[in-house]
């Protein structure tokens, strides 16, 4: 399988729960040992637990979930999802053009299996959510990696795109807010990746899953509402937003133009009711979680969780000689920068592996993301202050005199 994985250049997928430094924590753990764990973005296991309206109303409706949905969805799910989208101006929208699934992750596979051939290429970023470049190359294409530029706040380097689009590009993937650096995107850079979509008729992907958990007052633009005339695939859910990771709630928008992708939607309808539907309980909540109060915001203020956790991990890893980073805009992460000189750094999955020997951290390496400088590596900001701090002065003390080589 490990031969197969790597023939297939997948693998770094899922590198949070699988590779060489999960795979040791693991064998860690099961000899006792305490693994301070930054590497997963799962919510619930930190303390954030669902909203309790989530949780009654998925008890509520269990009783009429037993049979299949309409392979898209509930209705009442994808009136819900369509009037969420309105609201964030996405154009010529249709409930028979919104797909539920299991979790965002389905989608994501599901959007690639309907539209590759073999040998197509999509530009994917990178750093990149790992299952993007795995999707596409399990469907038989090629994802071919643009440039996010740290200098630019982690922003896609607009030229770089362009550089890269050949007559084999059928697709731009944009993931934003970001996972792994927790960068948002301005509507300036948003608007010039639609022009390089509207010139060569690619279709634009955009992985929204964070898009409910954006700090300090912004406001996240979906790429769609700034695009009436291409066709715009938006893939979201509930897994972060509501901290229902393990409830698979997903779901897949199209938007814009679509008189030239008949093909493709009518692939998508197949693929949808070849998996008959989607998990129908978890559907009957989504009514109720994009409407009314969203738990979720204050998370995202002074004083909330996920703001404070965001501040130390800011200010803890600025302060460590030789490490720095882009401050977050959204989500939960950050993209700490190594300083390869100083530490001799050759080798990030070295690097990883060595900190969880000596200090019993666990982070992922930029590898894992398809970055490709040895010099990155993904902290989850998950877990509550005081365990952020552990952790951070444990790495800044394994610091303190490292040297990879």
């Amino acid at each position: 399988m490990k031969e197969y994985l790597k023939s297939h250049k997948l693998d770094h997928v899922s590198y949070d729960v699988r590779g060489p430094v999960p795979e040791e924590a693991a064998r860690m753990e099961e000899q006792g040992i305490r693994i301070l764990k930054l590497n997963i973005g799962n919510p619930a296991p930190f303390g954030l637990t669902a909203p309790e309206e989530i949780i009654h109303d998925m008890i509520m409706n269990l009783p009429d979930a037993e049979g299949y949905s309409d392979s898209k969805g509930l209705f009442s799910a994808r009136k819900a999802i369509m009037q969420y989208h309105q609201l964030k101006g996405l154009p010529n929208l249709d409930i028979r053009h919104i797909y539920t699934g299991n979790g965002a992750s389905e989608m994501i596979s599901m959007s690639m299996q309907g539209l590759i051939d073999n040998g197509d290429e999509i530009l994917v970023p990178s750093p990149d959510y790992p299952l993007w470049t795995a999707c596409i190359t399990l469907s038989g294409g090629k994802a071919v990696h643009y440039r996010l530029d740290e200098a630019s706040d982690w922003n896609p380097d607009v030229e770089d795109i362009r550089r890269k689009v050949t007559d084999r590009t059928k697709a731009i993937v944009i993931i934003n807010p970001n996972n792994p650096t927790g960068a948002l995107y301005p509507k300036d850079v948003l608007e010039k990746i639609v022009q390089i979509a509207r010139e060569h008729e690619l279709i634009l992907f955009s992985d929204e899953i964070y898009d409910r958990l954006v700090m300090d007052g912004a406001e996240h633009v979906s790429i769609a509402s700034l695009a009436p005339d291409v066709c715009c695939i938006t893939i979201n859910g509930l897994s972060k937003s509501h901290r229902i990771a393990g409830f698979r709630v997903g779901w897949m928008v199209i938007s814009g133009r679509k008189d030239h992708v008949k093909d493709y939607i009518a692939g998508l309808n197949i693929l949808s009711s070849m998996r008959l539907c989607s998990n129908v309980p978890a559907q009957m909540i989504v009514q109720t979680a994009l409407g009314g109060y969203q738990s979720s915001e204050e998370l995202l203020v002074p004083g909330g969780r996920i703001y404070e956790q965001r501040e130390i991990t800011d200010r803890m890893v600025n302060e460590i000689p030789g490490l720095s980073e882009v401050r977050p805009k959204a989500a939960f992460y950050s993209f700490p920068k190594l300083d390869t000189e100083k530490f001799g750094i050759t080798d990030d999955e070295q690097f990883c592996l060595d900190l969880l020997h000596e200090k019993r951290v666990l982070l992922v390496p930029g590898k894992g993301f398809h970055y490709p400088t040895p010099d990155h590596f993904r902290i989850v900001y998950l877990p509550r202050v005081e365990v952020l701090k552990e952790a951070l002065h444990a790495l800044g003390e394994f610091l303190d005199g490292y040297r990879q080589h």
